[in-house]
């Protein structure tokens, strides 16, 4: 049963609605097929103007909706024969980062991700899609291989941000990040990358530093999060939500300020209430930036994404 958000209350109760008379007999004071299409119709248009004003801060909990697809969805329909691989060949293998080799529209392609997990189980198992620097070294080895072979990569981003515990700092998250974003602006590949939920801090970019950075229509990228900008400059976190509204965090204003270069829309009401048509319009997005950047040489790769990230934000100062 889908999850409802807090502003999406008035869309409940009509769909709670919906399923009560579609349970209902019909009988001769009421004509219960003429009542459903009333209350879906009205219930569609609540959903189109309700996700057409969405605050930065209604925009985060959507981006975080637990049914929002992840990284095993989008592998499971956009990518065939996947592999996966493992290990970063030195501590272990962090699954809050996934990757391996596959086919995407019949081209070999590596796809490396954040996977946050669905149910309480594997959330637990994926840390939240919160990497260690195992994780980032995972990533810096698949990028190689690919550059090796080359192959294109597609990165997916959902991620609250990387792990900050002891032992990751002990391991060098700091390093390991680093190491991975220089991993992905050297890259003499084609790299897309794609922000399908949470782009959160370093944690995010580490995976997202790609010739073309898109972002569905629904997701938040940011330099930290809004309840932790909100505890270091009001010393609470219940200022996250002015946060969420100075940090410039939505599709829409990062377009503006091209820090990404597209805006992939979303089904109305978000990802997580159409999975097929959110693949179907991810597909078609992925399929045109590789086309375009498949015609151009390493070294030409390499020095547009350079100049694409020393460019980046200067239109909207």
């Amino acid at each position: 049963m889908l999850t409802y958000l807090d502003f999406e209350k008035p869309i409940a109760e009509l769909e709670s609605r919906i399923r009560d008379m579609n349970n209902l007999e019909s009988g001769e004071e009421i004509n219960i097929a003429e009542e459903v299409l009333r209350l879906e119709v009205k219930r569609d248009k609540l959903l189109r103007d309700t996700y057409s004003k969405l605050t930065p801060w209604q925009k985060i909990k959507v981006a975080r909706h637990p049914d929002r697809p992840h990284f095993k969805d989008y592998v499971e329909s956009l990518i065939e024969d996947f592999m996966p691989l493992a290990g970063d060949r030195a501590f272990s293998d962090d699954v809050a980062i996934m990757g391996g080799l596959g086919r995407f529209k019949g081209q070999s392609v590596m796809v490396i991700g954040h996977e946050k997990g669905h149910d309480t189980e594997s959330r637990l198992k994926h840390n939240f899609g919160m990497a260690r620097p195992e994780g980032y070294r995972k990533t810096i080895r698949l990028l190689k291989m690919a550059e090796q072979f080359d192959i294109p990569v597609i990165t997916l981003v959902d991620t609250s941000g990387a792990y900050p515990g002891v032992g990751a700092e002990e391991r060098g998250q700091a390093e390991a990040i680093a190491r991975s974003t220089e991993a992905c602006l050297g890259l003499k590949v084609p790299l897309v990358s794609v922000i399908v939920g949470e782009g959160g801090s370093g944690g995010a970019v580490a995976l997202a530093a790609g010739n073309r950075v898109l972002m569905m229509e629904h997701a938040v990228y940011s330099v930290i999060s809004p309840e932790g900008c909100a505890s270091i400059l009001w010393r609470t976190s219940d200022k996250a939500e002015d946060a969420a509204n100075a940090l410039k965090i939505t599709a829409q204003d990062l377009l503006k300020l091209q820090v990404i270069d597209e805006i992939i829309p979303e089904p109305v009401g978000g990802a997580h209430r159409d999975h097929a048509l959110t693949m179907k319009t991810i597909r078609k997005s992925l399929d045109a930036s590789l086309n375009e950047l498949s015609a151009l040489g390493g070294d030409k790769l390499k020095n547009l994404r350079r100049e694409k990230f020393l460019n980046m934000g200067k239109a909207g100062l």
